[in-house]
């Protein structure tokens, strides 16, 4: 489980259990409004709650109904190979139900939870119920080779006898040579099949060097060959390493997405402190980068104490590697990850507006960034993280910051409102990265971090579907604030949308110095499309205090709006029409003409 679960609470006769499981985890507790007096955080439905955390990839502990979790998760189950566990547990503690995600972690929180409420956990797994483990989920530091094999396996496993075992019994099962099915454990390159499983241990750290854009198939192609070689397991491999400076190199981040397993780095003075273990120590490297070896003392760093060179540095023309093996599996990672920024438009900021994709990173994400109030649109899913608040106007602040932390290893989520890409912090981010250190940019180190964008529902998308089609046709979003672009660039495109016949959406209509644009626009478009043309005002789109009314173009005055409003100008050919759900703006595409067949 990457996320730290969440405990939901929905009555008072719950609440001393979830406090209790909260107590021995340190897992955070989420009560229902008006029901539950001490919690974390609260909320107002149950449903679209768990629905939204189970969205964002959380797992969820309901202290509650099975029926409750069920029905909220149901609309979005779809693979049950990346869903969160859910596990449900009485009111009183008695009894605890893993419902989904029992081979992701699901069944064992159950048994946990189960301890810890000297409650009874009601496994329903197979493999659980007949032999207490499940094969697809081996112990913490060991790698299933086949898992594609696993059901099988078990299947033939459950049909009677116990397994044949090869090598360490790590579930502690009775084993019998003559078992129809075979559990092998290895540090070799050993294949299974339909009545085989291999577990590796992940003992191996594997350390990488590789000269500045290195082809990622000659990296690739040299850990293969050193392991085919040496007749280890790739599976192994417990995560790999380099220097800091290569945080951001393309060849050693897609070695570890074909490994799955974590990259970390490490500053030149950390890998210089292993220089009298190194096999292949030179002047050189010290020279270039302040260690005398990279590859190597990377495997070592990453190691335990006791780790030792197994492959000293292996090389070709623009890459290294060197493994080093611990005397047990490594599952705490030394060093630092590349750093991650998740750049995130939230929507409006209601969360059935919020793509899955946008939740799951600010679940990941250690530290929230962002405008205080967009940060508290995300409600509970911002409970119990890091936050640092930034007022308007302090834009490249927020943007520069947020780099920073990601420079050190963090995994950070600039929260924005809208899409983060349109009339937000997206662009900004990436202008101070291209900045030079002399231009006010951002650090080295800011420069190797993982940049993640995601898209979000922008204001005109929102206020779009609210009125209707009005985007049905080509259309345009001008921004009227003449604080950051030149009030003559904004008449010249004002003047080209009115002539090109454009829908446009205006964002930042007015402010309370800024009164003027808005009436020398309508007046511009006054030029071109009729006085009748339809606008549509949309305000505080998808939150509680929503309003969208329409005026004609002719009508439309600065006093109508303020800087909650969006506002949708429709071209010559849009249309309102009055149908019996009241109102309903649109721009025809002209699919009248096809029909006629006058596409001339």
């Amino acid at each position: 489980m990457a996320v730290t679960p969440v405990i939901i609470c929905l009555s008072r006769s719950g609440a001393a259990t979830a406090h209790k499981i909260a107590k021995s985890t340190g897992f955070a507790v989420h009560g229902r409004k008006t029901r539950v007096e001490q919690a974390d955080a609260f909320f107002d439905n149950a449903l679209d709650h768990v629905r939204d955390l189970f969205a964002a990839k959380v797992p969820v502990i309901g202290v509650c109904a099975s029926g409750i979790l069920i029905r909220a998760v149901a609309p979005l189950l779809n693979d049950k190979t990346t869903e969160p566990p859910v596990v449900s547990v009485a009111d009183d503690g008695s009894t605890v139900v893993p419902l989904l995600g029992g081979h992701r972690g699901a069944n064992r929180l159950a048994k946990e939870l189960a301890d810890i409420l000297s409650g009874h956990a009601s496994v329903t797994t197979a493999g659980d119920v007949a032999l207490g483990v499940a094969l697809d989920e081996p112990p913490l530091g060991w790698r299933l080779a086949n898992s594609e094999c696993a059901k099988g396996v078990m299947a033939g496993l459950l049909s009677g006898g116990a397994p044949n075992i090869k090598g360490e019994n790590i579930w502690g099962l009775d084993a019998d040579t003559n078992g129809a099915v075979t559990l092998i454990t290895t540090e070799n390159a050993t294949s299974g099949d339909d009545t085989t499983l291999v577990y590796h241990p992940q003992n191996i750290t594997l350390g990488v060097g590789c000269a500045r854009n290195c082809d990622p198939q000659e990296l690739w192609k040299l850990v293969q060959k050193t392991f085919a070689d040496n007749n280890i397991a790739l599976g192994c491999v417990a995560a790999i390493g380099s220097l800091d400076l290569k945080a951001d190199e393309p060849a050693m981040n897609m070695l570890a997405k074909r490994l799955g397993v974590p990259f970390r780095v490490f500053m030149a003075d950390e890998l210089e402190a292993y220089a009298d273990q190194l096999a292949n120590p030179s002047d050189v490297v010290f020279q270039e980068v302040g260690c005398h070896g990279v590859s190597e003392a990377a495997a070592l760093a990453m190691g335990h104490t006791n780790a030792t060179l197994k492959i000293a540095k292996q090389k070709t023309k623009n890459a290294t590697c060197a493994l080093a093996i611990s005397s047990e599996s490594v599952t705490e990672f030394k060093g630092r990850s590349r750093g991650k920024l998740s750049i995130v438009g939230i929507g409006p900021g209601q969360a059935s507006w919020r793509t899955p994709e946008a939740s799951q990173l600010v679940a990941e994400a250690e530290e929230l960034v962002g405008y205080g109030l967009y940060i508290d649109l995300l409600g509970p899913l911002a409970i119990g993280k890091e936050r640092s608040d930034f007022h308007l106007g302090a834009e490249e602040d927020r943007c520069r910051y947020a780099l920073e932390q990601a420079a050190k290893g963090k995994n950070v989520a600039l929260i924005c409102s809208g899409d983060a890409g349109i009339y937000a912090m997206g662009a900004l981010v990436f202008e101070l990265m291209d900045r030079g250190v002399d231009e006010m940019g951002v650090s080295d180190a800011a420069h190797r971090v993982e940049i993640k964008c995601t898209p979000g529902v922008s204001a005109l998308q929102g206020a779009a579907a609210r009125a209707g089609a009005p985007l049905g046709h080509d259309f345009c979003a001008i921004s009227l604030s003449d604080l950051l672009t030149h009030r003559a660039d904004i008449i010249k495109r004002l003047n080209a949308a009115a002539i090109g016949d454009f829908v446009i959406a205006f964002y930042n209509p007015v402010s309370k110095r800024r009164r003027t644009l808005l009436t020398e626009a309508r007046d511009i478009l006054l030029q071109h499309r009729p006085a009748d043309t339809p606008v549509m005002l949309g305000r505080s789109l998808g939150r509680h205090d929503e309003s969208i009314r329409y005026v004609k173009l002719a009508d439309l005055e600065v006093d109508d709006v303020d800087m909650m409003t969006v506002v949708l100008v429709g071209s010559s050919n849009s249309k309102l029409a009055a149908l019996g759900e009241g109102p309903r703006m649109y721009t025809p595409r002209g699919y009248a003409r096809k029909i006629d067949g006058d596409l001339s």
